[in-house]
């Protein structure tokens, strides 16, 4: 098979803008809502939110890569980074370097994006790694540099990069288009279909010897907040977790050729779907302001902890629901005393009670539009 890069007219990438407009202006018509809707948010809240959407996307972009941290860890080193309080856990090497990368990206998603920032960003992403020769540095083996699956008896190729040599000039070309595109250059491109773009050429480089799904992602938030009148937070890499399969399957598609409106539609769809999951994040912030402002009094602080505890898990909640099981750990509270607090609870209209006996879980009672997958045919015209 012959890769994208090999073909003659590499890289100048073709696409339908047509079958983009609706997706670009639906994703600028959520940037101005997520925008309303955060200005009612306090201060603190605003704080927090932030950081729960980063060390959610610092954890999932490591997921997507098959890598589990810890996300109170992310949280805790991202909170140290940002000079606030938190508690003194001690992070492991890749749950500091990931939260550190995703402070430096936020902090300065304004600024240019360079050669000096992707490999600033390498260096974080593989810290405490010991197996890598190159860090921080474009890859230099002469083996190549391939995405493959399988058995090693029959691996199956899923990709295979340019040779290390060719990489240096690859990465010239795409920096001079990024700079031929930025906001306000000649080049000038929406949103998406710059970020769009931006991944899948970096993707296809593959210019260092691991890490590149993570920093290509990055690169994605950055582009896409570049693209608005005031950055915000899209949060990507959740949603691309939810569709790795998807995903990856999209990534090894364009990687067969050089018309990308395809690739481009999917990378819109979950570019609009991550900005309504962050929309519902903050409403669901304000639901907690809303419902927790007139309880004060009527609680105690066990109950005030489990309501706490079950905001922190998001507008998803508890898998499986809040069980008294749940209540105990958290609570560390007897049998006894762990029924008459969720009872009064239920009472209160604070929680939702569903099952009965040992199947009984409890939800919390914030009526919040169901989130629903967003697909390139939900837009796509022409």
């Amino acid at each position: 098979m012959q890769w994208n890069w090999q073909q003659e007219a590499w890289p100048q990438f073709s696409w339908d803008e047509g079958k983009l407009l609706r997706a670009e202006a639906l994703f600028l018509e959520g940037a101005g809502i997520a925008i309303g809707v955060s200005r009612h948010l306090s201060g603190t809240d605003r704080d927090n939110l932030n950081i729960e959407l980063m060390s959610h996307e610092a954890v999932d972009t490591s997921a997507i890569e098959g890598e589990a941290l810890d996300r109170d860890s992310v949280q805790s080193s991202i909170r140290k980074h940002l000079g606030l309080a938190g508690d003194h856990r001690r992070a492991k090497p890749a749950e500091a370097g990931i939260a550190e990368m995703m402070v430096d990206l936020y902090a300065h998603v304004i600024d240019p994006l360079d050669e000096a920032t992707l490999h600033h960003w390498h260096r974080l992403i593989t810290n405490g790694r010991t197996d890598l020769a190159d860090i921080g540095r474009y890859r230099l083996g002469e083996d190549p540099m391939q995405i493959v699956s399988g058995p090693l008896h029959r691996p199956k190729i899923h990709f295979e990069a340019p040779p290390a040599n060719q990489v240096p000039a690859e990465m010239q070309r795409f920096w001079d288009w990024i700079a031929r595109c930025a906001p306000g250059a000649g080049e000038g491109l929406l949103p998406l279909t710059r970020a769009g773009l931006a991944h899948i050429w970096f993707e296809s480089i593959h210019p260092y010897e691991d890490g590149n799904g993570r920093v290509g992602r990055a690169i994605s938030e950055k582009l896409i907040a570049q693209g608005l009148s005031t950055p915000i937070v899209t949060g990507m890499a959740s949603t691309l977790l939810l569709h790795r399969k998807a995903y990856y399957a999209a990534l090894e598609r364009a990687h067969g050729g050089l018309e990308i409106t395809d690739w481009l539609t999917w990378f819109a769809a979950k570019a609009i779907e991550s900005q309504r999951r962050t929309i519902l994040q903050v409403e669901f912030v304000l639901e907690k302001t809303r419902m927790m402002d007139p309880l004060r009094g009527l609680i105690n602080e066990r109950q005030e902890k489990a309501l706490l505890r079950l905001f922190a898990a998001g507008p998803g909640g508890f898998v499986g629901g809040l069980s008294a099981a749940n209540y105990i750990t958290i609570t560390g509270a007897p049998t006894a005393t762990t029924t008459r607090d969720l009872a009064g609870l239920v009472s209160l209209g604070v929680l939702l009670r569903t099952g009965d006996h040992k199947s009984t879980r409890y939800s919390l009672n914030v009526a919040l539009e169901a989130l629903k997958p967003v697909e390139p045919g939900d837009f796509a015209s022409g």
